[in-house]
Parts: C-alpha cells; sequence; structure tokens
C-alpha cells in the first residue's frame, strides 16, 4: 500500500526531461488538455485559427527555477529569456514578443531582483524581442526558493517553412552547434555543497540569428530541437520514438570539452544528459549537411559544429552511440534526471 501512495506522488525527476516527465506530459496532462494544438507536441504550438497572411502564429510558455539565480555565464533572468526565445526559433519562427511572470519569495533582496530584471532587458534587447505584459506575485518566506519565472513567447512562422519531425527520413544527417553539457556543468559547479572548481560557462544564448541564417539557405533543414533538460541523448531519444526510425551517433564526433568531461568523471555524470541552453541539434538531408555545417561554423554560436551521426532505419526507435573501439552503446532515456533545477 506504502508503495502504491508513494508512486501517486510528484518528485523531482518528474521536472527533469526524462521518462518520468514524459509519462506525466502523455498521461496526464496532455490527456486532459487534449485537442489538435497541443497534440502537435511541438517547442512553440501553431495556431491555425489566427494566420496572418503568409505566416502563422506560434506560441511557447516556459517556466525557470535554476538554482543557484546566479552561475558561470548566466543567471536565471538571461535563462528565461533566451529559452523561450530559443523555443520559438526551433520551429522556424521569428520571436516577437514576451511575457514574465514573477513568483517571488518573501525576504528577496530589491538588488537581487533588479540584476536579474537587467540581465532580462539585455537579453530581450540584444535578440530583438520585447517584453510586452507580465505578473507579479509574492509568496511567504519559505514557501518558495527565492525567484521563479515563467516566460511566454509569440512568434512567426512562415508557411512555406517545411519543418518537422514528418520530414525526417533515413540517411539525413544529424548536427549540433557546438559542445555539449556547459550548462548543466556550470551550475552544478556554482553550488556550494559541491565546491566544484571549473572555468566553464553555462552556453545560455538566444539562437535567433544563427537559425534565421540556417533556414534562410533554402528548406534544407527538416527538424530542429534545442536539447535543455535531459541533454542531448535525451532529444535523440525523442526523436526515435516519434519517428519510429533509428539514431546512431558516433562518440568521437560529439563535441565535449575536457574540463566538462572531467568533472563529470568526479561527479558519477554523463555529458551526454546534461542540459544545453544555447545548443541546438539539426536534422538535414546527407546532401545538404556539409554546406550546413559551413554555414553553422562560421557563426559565433556554431564555431565547433559537428555532425555527429545519422538516422537510420534500424533498430527502431534506438539511439546507438558507436565509439572509437567499434564497439555500441544504447543511449535510453532516463527515469529522471543526474541534477534537478538546472533550468
Amino acid at each position: 500500500m506504502k508503495e502504491k501512495e508513494q508512486d501517486k506522488r510528484i518528485f523531482l525527476s518528474h521536472g527533469s526531461g526524462g521518462k518520468l516527465m514524459h509519462d506525466l506530459i502523455r498521461d496526464l496532462f496532455r490527456k486532459k488538455f487534449a485537442n489538435k494544438i497541443l497534440d502537435q507536441l511541438s517547442d512553440s504550438a501553431f495556431i491555425p485559427e489566427i494566420i496572418p497572411e503568409h505566416n502563422r502564429l506560434c506560441f511557447t510558455t516556459d517556466s525557470y527555477v535554476v538554482n543557484p539565480l546566479f552561475f558561470p555565464g548566466g543567471d536565471i533572468g538571461k535563462l528565461a529569456v533566451c529559452g523561450t526565445i530559443n523555443d520559438l526559433c526551433m520551429v522556424g519562427a521569428t520571436p516577437l514578443y514576451l511575457s514574465c511572470g514573477f513568483i517571488l519569495e518573501e525576504g528577496l533582496e530589491l538588488d537581487i531582483l533588479e540584476k536579474i530584471t537587467d540581465s532580462m532587458a539585455a537579453s530581450a534587447k540584444e535578440a530583438h524581442v520585447s517584453i510586452v505584459t507580465g505578473d507579479v506575485k509574492v509568496v511567504e518566506k519559505n514557501k518558495a526558493d527565492n525567484v521563479f519565472i515563467n516566460t511566454s513567447g509569440i512568434g512567426l512562422r512562415k508557411n512555406s517553412l517545411k519543418l518537422g519531425k514528418e520530414y525526417i527520413e533515413p540517411g539525413d544527417q544529424i548536427l549540433i552547434n557546438g559542445y555539449i553539457g556547459d550548462h548543466g556543468t556550470a551550475v552544478i559547479s556554482a553550488r556550494k555543497d559541491f565546491r566544484l572548481e571549473t572555468d566553464i560557462q553555462s552556453d545560455c544564448a538566444a539562437l535567433t540569428d544563427l537559425t534565421r541564417k540556417i533556414l534562410n539557405k533554402g528548406n534544407h533543414i527538416k527538424f530542429m530541437r534545442d536539447p535543455t533538460r535531459g541533454g542531448m541523448a535525451t532529444t535523440l531519444n525523442e526523436i526515435a520514438f516519434d519517428t519510429g526510425f533509428g539514431v546512431q551517433i558516433r562518440e568521437e564526433d560529439i563535441p565535449v570539452r575536457e574540463e566538462t568531461r572531467a568533472a563529470c568523471e568526479i561527479l558519477g555524470l554523463d555529458p551526454l544528459y546534461l542540459a544545453n541552453e544555447g545548443k541546438l541539434v539539426i536534422i538535414v538531408g546527407k546532401k545538404e549537411a556539409q554546406g550546413i555545417l559551413k554555414l553553422m561554423q562560421s557563426h559565433a554560436l556554431g564555431k565547433e559544429s559537428r555532425i555527429i551521426g545519422e538516422i537510420v532505419s534500424e533498430p527502431e526507435r534506438k539511439v546507438i552511440m558507436k565509439t572509437p573501439m567499434g564497439a555500441s552503446r544504447i543511449l535510453d532515456m532516463l527515469i529522471g534526471e543526474q541534477m534537478p533545477r538546472i533550468c
């Protein structure tokens, strides 16, 4: 009886991006809120009823509970703005407007809140996005953890753009725009209980300019996704499961900093499952892959871009990583997450 009761509770791992979170979304939220827009399960929803001429309205929302509030390379404010902007970018939309909702804990220093809002304003300005509405709620001391932020975003996507999992097919190449695991490592290093000394900076950044340049190349890109919670391995598992195809990647081609790898070894973590906040996984046809790779490498946010693998027919719905020694390793979707409160 105790085990059954425990199974009906929410755990930190339900917000991890892993299997428990996917099960919660499928079995509760998607089931209760089912409609043709939600069932797309995309980074941003496409709103067909309100379509400006030649464009489609895209809408997304996300919440941020990162601990600590400030970490090397960013803070919760920058994360909230860039994360929502990137969700719009991943569906090929041009981000335009954001909302922001704050849940503040009683006793929070105003100087801290001002630093966060300064960061949000600077990040929005750099990405040419306006924060146009919001809300503030305050809860009693010890009823929250300083600051939680929700941001929602609206953007426009061209109706002519063909971008989605339905266009993926065997032979397509998988690209990523640089080193993975930096954000997760940076946040962990900032936590006092770990006392991890590293110079790793979070990769937190708005991907607006990079994705625009990639999409302007032509209708070669089939799919884009930012590997945030659950990391690159989780994103690839989602692609494999949703398409019914397999994913095969090469370990030697996956860009991981030596500092990130060393930190993961100390903490018993796997960089393939660590969160990223300035990375995107791209799937493109084999013939166009090298051209897209060179374009990505010419951009400041894509200098370390690599082709890391391809879509295969078999094994179905599996992610396989080939090691330099010629062995194969199955990358499963984690049940939970290696570290909570990363974004």
